[in-house]
């Protein structure tokens, strides 16, 4: 330890090297379960693309793993640490280095928060479109490394489909730029998209280029209520069968519901399952009476909402994942199914939760498929009842197969991390396996980049 400490207090500059015990601990985790607790040897700050190339280097040097982290918000543990390495944190590379209105693109430290960068270009009426519910905190940086989603993904895509170009520090502390300034640009193979989603194990990305959309200048909101999940469910089919585009199609369960409640509101004396539709642009009204009338017929209780109450809606649904983060008693998933499979998926996990006697709550970004149901059991004071957690274990190892049964995927935009290595072979065959690990021996032939994610 003492080593490699040494040797990267030699090349940082005062504050930018992180022993304490309060900080390891802080930086060992992110809001993932923890399978195997680690303390790093050292947390870095870096400043500047210099700072992550002299640290590679001299962890390459050492045999030292790498374990780039931005906010820590992530859910998989694709920012835990693991044995003998130091966490890389690029939460103070945070500048907006140009914001272009005319080409519609900025350029970015990955330690610019999201909400940042979307103030910034609001200001020329432009907009980051990728918007996960943590986009007030989590970084640009992290949502590259996850390829985060978010609620607006059905109409404008995931983090790669706004990334254009990137700027990364390889395992040997060389530094290489991929992609274009363009929208179009098809030479060669695609490394951008490829280190899009690779959570650090490729590389750590110091620098990125994305494409901005217009800021909508009419949003509509519908809130329709239900009196169970699967009508809600339905709601969401319905909406794509009338041919309508929103830009957030939300689904909340009565779960859900009672949780939002107990912070102040009143959700669930109005129905049992909400649907969140809101529309954007300039055809934003005319949408939204489409959607009104197709949800009414479909049996929904439908509000024409204020604009404060709409915005307040699309809030308590960005936090409705609750304020604790996920442990061994309560594990929050990330599956996606195909949109013609959400009422089976649906009415399967209800049944599973019921067979395994645990709690259900689910959440989901109904307009591209992708569910968050979270199961739970009741703490026992400070012990664990081990007939309940294997229960829990079940239920989650059900919901996974279920999804997967149905064409779908383990993750829809939190990564595989740490946590859900344990389920990628259900989903990727062995080639396809093997073809990851030589691209990942290729880039990182000593392992020394996030080891034990993500493949």
């Amino acid at each position: 330890m003492g080593s490699i400490v040494d040797e990267l207090e030699a090349i940082l500059a005062p504050g930018q090297l992180d022993v304490s015990e309060v900080s390891l601990r802080r930086y060992a985790i992110d809001q993932a379960p923890v399978i195997d607790f680690q303390l790093p040897l050292a947390v870095v700050f870096a400043e500047s693309v210099a700072d992550v190339q002299a640290v590679m280097k001299t962890c390459a040097g050492s045999g030292v793993a790498i374990v780039p982290r931005g906010a820590g918000t992530g859910v998989s543990g694709g920012a835990h640490a693991t044995r003998n390495c130091i966490i890389l944190s690029l939460e103070r590379m945070n500048r907006i280095l140009a914001l272009n209105p005319d080409d519609e693109t900025a350029m970015v430290e990955p330690g610019v928060v999201n909400a940042v960068l979307n103030e910034a270009a609001a200001a020329h009426g432009l907009m980051y479109a990728p918007d996960p519910a943590s986009f007030r905190s989590s970084t640009i940086g992290g949502n590259v490394a996850t390829n985060a989603g978010g609620l607006r993904c059905a109409k404008y895509g995931v983090t790669r489909d706004s990334v254009l170009a990137l700027d990364v520090v390889l395992a040997d502390g060389s530094l290489i730029h991929t992609g274009h300034q363009t929208f179009k640009g098809v030479a060669g193979y695609d490394l951008t998209g490829l280190f899009v989603g690779s959570e650090g194990t490729l590389g750590v990305v110091v620098g990125i280029t994305v494409r901005l959309k217009y800021l909508p200048r009419e949003v509509h909101t519908v809130a329709a209520f239900y009196p169970d999940f699967r009508m809600a469910a339905a709601g969401v089919l319905a909406v794509g069968k009338a041919r309508v585009q929103p830009a957030i199609t939300e689904l909340l369960d009565g779960g859900t519901l009672a949780q939002l409640d107990d912070h102040g509101s009143d959700l669930t004396a109005r129905g049992k399952s909400l649907l969140l539709v809101q529309t954007d642009g300039f055809g934003a009204a005319a949408e939204a009476e489409v959607v009104r009338q197709v949800l009414r017929a479909g049996g929904a209780t439908v509000t024409t909402e204020a604009s404060a109450e709409a915005e307040r809606l699309v809030e308590l649904r960005r936090h409705s994942r609750g304020t604790e983060v996920d442990d061994e008693y309560r594990v929050g998933e990330d599956v996606a199914v195909p949109r013609s499979r959400l009422v089976d998926y649906v009415a399967e996990l209800e049944a599973m939760a019921a067979r395994q006697q645990v709690h259900l709550k689910v959440v989901a970004h109904a307009g591209d498929g992708n569910l968050h149901p979270t199961f739970w059991i009741d703490r026992q004071g400070a012990s664990v009842d081990s007939a309940a957690m294997q229960r829990l274990q079940a239920a989650l190892d059900e919901s996974i197969t279920a999804a997967l049964a149905m064409g779908g995927t383990i993750t829809g935009e939190h990564g595989v991390g740490q946590y859900k290595l344990r389920w990628l072979g259900q989903e990727q065959p062995e080639p396809v396996r093997e073809l990851q690990r030589r691209i990942k021996d290729l880039f990182d032939p000593a392992g020394i980049l996030n080891p034990g994610k993500a493949i």
